[in-house]
């Protein structure tokens, strides 16, 4: 049992870090191979030996090195921009063009993205109606299975989602961490509530106009996905939102600021899932017993979470994405995963697996596919 007045440090042996990665062995495994495992074609071949040994040996090393996100971040960079790949490489291979027409919209043959969840609601409940051009069932990114799997997320993960799951966090995450010094250091914490206004605007502007407002205007991952043709004032004038986003909140600011400045002023989604904060079963918890307050968690902390008001109270605000930063940067094990309902300082190493397990878990069937696929892309290209 953890001892609460005594730094636990959650690094393992060798044999016991083996050990807790061997039931994400099993599981990566089926899910990597679809549960029916083919090696007949040598790029594909190689392309899952590739991310199976290479997902499972970053799992094996959060557990024996005692780091989280230093190797979440790996993964979670990786999924981001292979996903970007797999969904340019479709569009090309479909349309010959990373751009989609208005017959593509009659047809519904745009792939559902889970940032245009929080503007079906209202339109649903109100009219009953989908108003996002894609299939229900079936098809590359059908908008079934992709709400299914966001849900489970949510409600599990919470705002864990933005740094486990979420098909784009690793853009800002990736560029947030090119510099070892933040060039921008004071940056106002009241505008991590942005997301909120944004949610609010863009689900009433969707209800009332039957489009999916935010893909359509402002989602600054369409520079690096899929975007609308450019013919005529309004499609260009979107094309320049776009990129002048991309640039600006996922590329210049997080490296100025080492923060994720796209994820926490912008995103919708990321509103809705701060909100799950307040029900997922796991937390980060302040062992005050442990800390000495040395501020080092809050100046790592890349989603404007931690507060020094906060730490001195032992509390985390419902902001925190589980990314598992400040972990890494205490030396203390003061700060660290944890269940609902257990106390702080307790049962540390115990929640640390449980949550890994299941964090890793969720972001090894988002994102081994798309890593599968672009591995075997660039096989086929190189050989």
């Amino acid at each position: 049992m953890d001892n609460s007045s005594i730094a636990v440090s959650p690094k393992k042996t060798f044999g016991k870090a083996l050990l807790y990665t061997l039931p994400m062995f099993l599981v990566t495994f089926m899910f990597i191979t679809g549960g029916k495992p083919d090696f007949s074609d040598p790029a594909r071949t190689v392309a899952i030996l590739v991310t199976f040994f290479g997902m499972n040996l970053l799992y094996f090393l959060m557990h024996y090195s005692g780091k989280t996100d230093r190797y979440r971040a790996i993964i979670f960079v990786i999924f981001a921009l292979t996903l970007s790949f797999t969904l340019i490489r479709n569009m090309i291979l479909i349309r010959n063009s990373m751009s989609f027409s208005q017959a593509d919209i009659l047809e519904c043959k745009i792939p559902f993205c889970h940032l245009v969840i929080p503007m079906m609601i209202l339109p649903a409940a109100l009219t009953k109606s989908i108003i996002f051009p894609g299939t229900i069932l079936g098809g590359f990114a059908d908008i079934a299975s992709m709400v299914v799997l966001w849900l489970a997320a949510t409600v599990v993960l919470g705002r864990g989602f933005c740094s486990w799951g979420c098909f784009y966090g690793g853009w800002d995450d990736g560029f947030s961490r090119l510099r070892k010094k933040p060039l921008v250091k004071k940056i106002s914490d009241s505008w991590k509530w942005m997301p909120f206004a944004v949610l609010l605007l863009v689900a009433l502007t969707a209800a009332l106009t039957m489009i999916p407002t935010y893909c359509n205007w402002i989602c600054p991952f369409k520079a690096v996905t899929e975007f609308e043709k450019v013919t005529n004032v309004e499609s260009a004038v979107k094309a320049g939102v776009f990129i002048s986003l991309f640039g600006g909140l996922v590329v210049a600011l997080p490296v100025v600021t080492r923060k994720r400045t796209q994820c926490s002023f912008l995103c919708p989604m990321g509103a809705i899932s701060t909100l799950s904060n307040r029900i997922t079963p796991f937390t980060m918890k302040i062992d005050t017993n442990a800390c000495t307050q040395c501020f080092k968690c809050v100046d790592s902390c890349p989603m404007f979470a931690l507060t020094r008001e906060g730490i001195k109270e032992g509390t985390v605000s419902m902001f925190c994405s589980k990314c598992g930063k400040c972990m890494d940067s205490c030396s203390r094990n003061a700060i660290h995963f944890g269940i609902r309902g257990v106390p702080a300082g307790t049962r540390k190493n115990f929640s640390r697996n449980l949550f890994l397990f299941v964090s890793f878990l969720f972001m090894a069937v988002f994102s081994s596919q798309p890593i599968v696929f672009t591995l075997n892309s660039l096989y086929n290209l190189i050989f």
